[in-house]
């Protein structure tokens, strides 16, 4: 169905491998599987659809005596739970694609109309190939480290998504490389079945692989995970929430009155890290590199004065570009990459607009002045004898 070239992805059409935007995933409460004659099957969605000897008909629609592409049907089964189904979205210069040798319908639009990423965007989004795992860990960048004076060891920062351990929601977390812009995610790790118990000790040695990484941790759910990070594991690189005075929380370099160990996913921080995030990703700060990160935000869509997971899908790893996004807002995030990314966005708008603007016409009137820098201040040179220079005689005559 798929053949890698050059680092991209293509997918079998009817008239030969095409390139395709990307791959959106659901989870879906009815899975259908069909059994061929030729011993192949096929599962999907209710709503897939696939070419019939009667048109296009979905999966829920399809009967035993209808063929699919000319394949026989010689069972049709479906049960209920929850199941990832996935679907390639975008195919260039078709509507389908082959899929064990059925055509099936290509999806031309990816994400909801009212995702947090624009649909431009989020069809643009290319994710990476995994070069390594461990402990469930997904790595697409090794950690940077430094040899010399020259090249230093590159900062990263760790956000983690805590659930209750139930088979329920995942714990997740996302490491990013932050010494410069873009910020991109290099690591990613979710599980719904690790115990806050046992995560701690994960989160831990992921953050100490890249190079003793920032962890920030949300607590609403379970402190347990963050005060294990500290004392139990005596990380010293955590990330600590100043709550004191009745002020929102701000990230804090030390302890005192007022100061815990994580963040409390309040609806000020999400919807600040909402609201950055989608600058972050739509202003090309932020690369995202995970295949499941970038289905989820196809389907993270506006859900009454806030953004969720559609139904049927999850957002365990969106929740950790949520954080890291309301992290990168603050005083001190910003003192640690000694650089500003708003004022950088500020800098590249000034820029554009410089280039787009017309040089303002230079008038020759005939005067000519001598100048000289001294010091960084400019001097026009000018005779012992004169009590004014001949530039300042000009702009008084002119008066």
């Amino acid at each position: 169905m798929f053949k890698l070239n050059r680092g991209r992805y293509l997918i079998n059409t009817p008239t030969g491998y095409e390139y395709f935007r990307g791959v959106q995933k659901k989870i879906v409460d009815v899975l259908y599987t069909f059994t061929f004659s030729d011993n192949t099957d096929i599962k999907c969605s209710g709503g897939h659809a696939f070419l019939t000897n009667a048109g296009f008909k979905k999966a829920q629609d399809i009967l035993l005596t209808d063929t699919l592409s000319g394949k026989i049907i010689t069972n049709i089964e479906y049960v209920s739970g929850d199941y990832e189904v996935y679907d390639p979205v975008g195919v260039e210069k078709h509507e389908t694609y082959l899929s064990n040798g059925v055509v099936s319908h290509n999806t031309e639009f990816l994400g909801s109309t009212n995702t947090l990423i624009s649909g431009t965007k989020l069809q643009q989004l290319v994710y990476k190939e995994v070069v390594a795992e461990h402990d469930m860990m997904r790595i697409y960048d090794h950690p940077i480290k430094g040899d010399d004076d020259l090249k230093k060891d590159h900062l990263y920062c760790l956000m983690v998504d805590v659930s209750e351990g139930r088979n329920m929601y995942a714990s997740a977390f996302s490491v990013f490389d932050i010494s410069t812009t873009p910020y991109k995610q290099v690591a990613t790790y979710k599980s719904s079945s690790i115990s806050p118990i046992l995560f701690p000790t994960v989160i831990y040695n992921a953050a100490k692989f890249y190079n003793d990484a920032y962890i920030l941790v949300e607590i609403n759910n379970n402190p347990q995970v963050a005060d294990i990070i500290h004392q139990d594991l005596e990380y010293d690189n955590l990330f600590k929430i100043f709550t004191g005075n009745k002020k929102p929380q701000q990230l804090s370099a030390g302890f005192g009155r007022g100061v815990q160990l994580g963040v409390k996913m309040s609806p000020a921080v999400k919807r600040i890290g909402c609201s950055n995030l989608k600058t972050l990703i739509e202003g090309n700060k932020l690369i995202i590199q995970d295949f499941d990160t970038i289905a989820e935000l196809a389907t993270f869509v506006a859900n009454k004065t806030s953004f969720a997971a559609e139904e049927g899908a999850n957002d365990d790893l969106v929740m950790t570009l949520v954080l890291f996004a309301w992290v990168a807002t603050q005083k001190y995030f910003k003192e640690i990459v000694s650089h500003d990314i708003r004022k950088q966005i500020q800098l590249e708008n000034m820029n554009q607009v410089d280039e787009e603007t017309l040089p303002a016409p230079i008038i020759e009137d005939g005067l000519e002045h001598s100048f000289e820098i001294i010091d960084g201040d400019m001097w026009e040179v000018a005779d012992s004898g004169q009590t004014y220079s001949s530039f300042i005689r000009d702009m008084m005559r002119n008066l």
